[in-house]
């Protein structure tokens, strides 16, 4: 098991069930934020999180977030790298025809750290040759 080192005056980030991939994050907004239908609005977490190296943070909307108050993330998944040391900073975008208000300490998304692998990039004239080949969407059945 890795180290996470962070540093916050929010509530820490939590594991909910001895299962979850993901760590639940906190709105560390001083006033409620109002979100109208069509808007995107950024919500602080208070976090700065130091990511282990050959590793990287994967922010998840909750599916309560996302399904019940009709929320995604602006950039439907965020990815912070190891070496960035700011604040992590959630946008919302509200897709749903209601205005939603975000409260200071709610649970707003999941932070799931991940192992990556760099790769040496190649420029060539042709790439192997696969059973599926260039076929796109769809090409897989329904």
């Amino acid at each position: 098991m890795k180290d996470l080192n962070i540093k916050t005056e929010n509530k820490l980030p939590e594991y909910k069930t001895a299962s979850s991939a993901g760590m639940d994050i906190y709105g560390f907004n001083d006033e409620d934020v109002i979100i109208k239908s069509g808007e995107t609005k950024c919500i602080d977490t208070g976090l700065k999180i130091e990511i282990p190296e050959g590793y990287f943070a994967a922010i998840y909307p909750r599916s309560s977030t996302g399904v019940k108050r009709n929320l995604m993330l602006a950039n439907s998944t965020g990815i912070i790298d190891s070496d960035y040391r700011g604040e992590i900073k959630l946008f919302f975008y509200n897709f749903g025809k209601e205005t939603q208000v975000i409260k200071k300490g709610e649970r707003l998304a999941q932070l799931i750290i991940q192992p990556y692998e760099r790769v040496r990039i190649n420029k060539v004239d042709q790439l192997s040759e696969t059973s599926r080949g260039e076929r796109g969407i769809g090409s897989t059945g329904k």
